[in-house]
């Protein structure tokens, strides 16, 4: 009876014992899984989200999608009136037009005054050769004057002849200075001529200008109709719609955004004490929350710039007398290994109906968008 009591009271300790010795190995597997991970909760997916907005003031005309729906790079999502549009822009033609016009009217009228300048001082020219004429003849009669002055003292030549020479020297004076009035006038002629041109020439540079001017107005314009058509920036599901049919939308406004589908990746706020141990390029385990079976594969990209706090609306200030150090977060980037995300594809994939069309718009490759909640493991050395 004592053997068998014995027995009994020793058994409770071999269970104890094993108990801790299990223990003892988990806690000693989980110490050593911890010292090669560093894992964190407070992580979400993230993605490209595309604000579209108006570039033109106008008449929204049409809406060429529904609500939530899978778009494809390049698709028309809204179309503005155009009617004014295309008015601007034939306004913008016209107007460049009548500015060559305007510019090869100048260049002729120039080149016209240019010539006319060059004419003028050939003319000027010719009226200095007049000039020296005149008074070569003005000299000569002043010498025959001064000649038959002494010769009719003498009675060798007869007053009638005297007469005739004194008139020819009034008529030579007259002829001189009309010679030189000429050459007075042809030089101010001359000098006006060539203002002008000067003038027309540099007149030419502004209409030259107004023709850029116009052009710009027509590229303006162009783009103004191009704008009239919102395109998709990317594929991803359009969203946020808040605009209408027939709405007077401004330039500016927002219309819808965009889910880039196609470029996602994790941010992952990890505790500062754990930065230590991180480094660029370590592999990293993701867990989805929405779907538990789905796990992916990952990298660090690049750590933030600042703490998360830094980013706050109102950033802490602990300039103060009482102070309690809180731990900060520190926000990283982990790319998706592309390879990862199309082997291992959400068990649930969604499907997007087209409203009353029941036309499909699935995203058949994965069903993950920016803000889901994810669980990451960095493998550390």
């Amino acid at each position: 009876m004592r053997k068998q009591e014995k027995k009994k009271s020793k058994s409770p300790l071999f269970i104890v014992a094993g108990l801790l010795l299990i223990m003892g190995i988990i806690g000693a597997g989980y110490w050593i899984y911890s010292s090669h991970y560093v894992s964190t909760d407070d992580a979400q997916l993230d993605g490209n989200i595309y604000s579209v907005r108006s570039s033109v003031t106008a008449y929204l005309d049409e809406i060429r999608f529904q609500d939530n729906e899978f778009v494809h790079k390049g698709d028309t999502l809204m179309v503005f009136n155009t009617i004014a549009l295309k008015a601007e822009v034939e306004k913008a033609r016209a107007a460049l037009a009548n500015a060559r016009t305007n510019l090869s009217v100048s260049d002729i009228k120039a080149l016209a005054k240019l010539q006319n300048a060059k004419a003028s001082k050939q003319s000027n020219a010719a009226g200095k050769e007049a000039i020296e004429a005149a008074h070569s003849q003005l000299k000569k009669a002043q010498q025959d004057v001064e000649r038959d002055e002494k010769l009719v003292k003498i009675e060798a030549i007869t007053p009638q002849q005297f007469g005739a020479d004194k008139n020819v020297l009034v008529q030579a004076k007259t002829a001189y200075q009309k010679a030189v009035q000429h050459y007075q006038s042809t030089i101010t002629s001359t000098s006006s001529l060539q203002s002008l041109a000067k003038a027309a020439h540099h007149n030419i540079s502004a209409v030259a200008a107004q023709v850029e001017q116009c052009k710009a107005q027509l590229r303006l314009a162009q783009q103004n109709l191009r704008h009239a058509y919102v395109i998709a920036p990317c594929d991803g599901i359009v969203t946020k719609r808040s605009v209408d049919p027939g709405q007077y939308v401004m330039a500016g406004q927002s219309l819808c955004a965009v889910v880039d589908a196609n470029n996602l990746w994790v941010t992952a706020n990890f505790k500062e004490t754990k930065l230590n141990d991180i480094e660029i390029g370590q592999a990293v385990k993701i867990s989805v929350d929405a779907f538990p079976n789905l796990t992916l594969k990952g990298k660090v990209q690049s750590f933030s710039g600042a703490t998360g706090a830094k980013f706050a609306l109102i950033p802490p200030d602990n300039a103060t007398g009482n102070f309690i150090k809180v731990t900060q977060r520190f926000p990283l980037r982990i790319t998706i290994d592309s390879t990862s995300l199309a082997n291992n594809k959400p068990d649930r994939l969604r499907e997007d109906l087209g409203g009353e069309s029941g036309r499909p718009n699935s995203r058949s490759d994965k069903s993950l968008f920016p803000g889901l909640s994810v669980e990451v493991k960095i493998k550390v050395d």
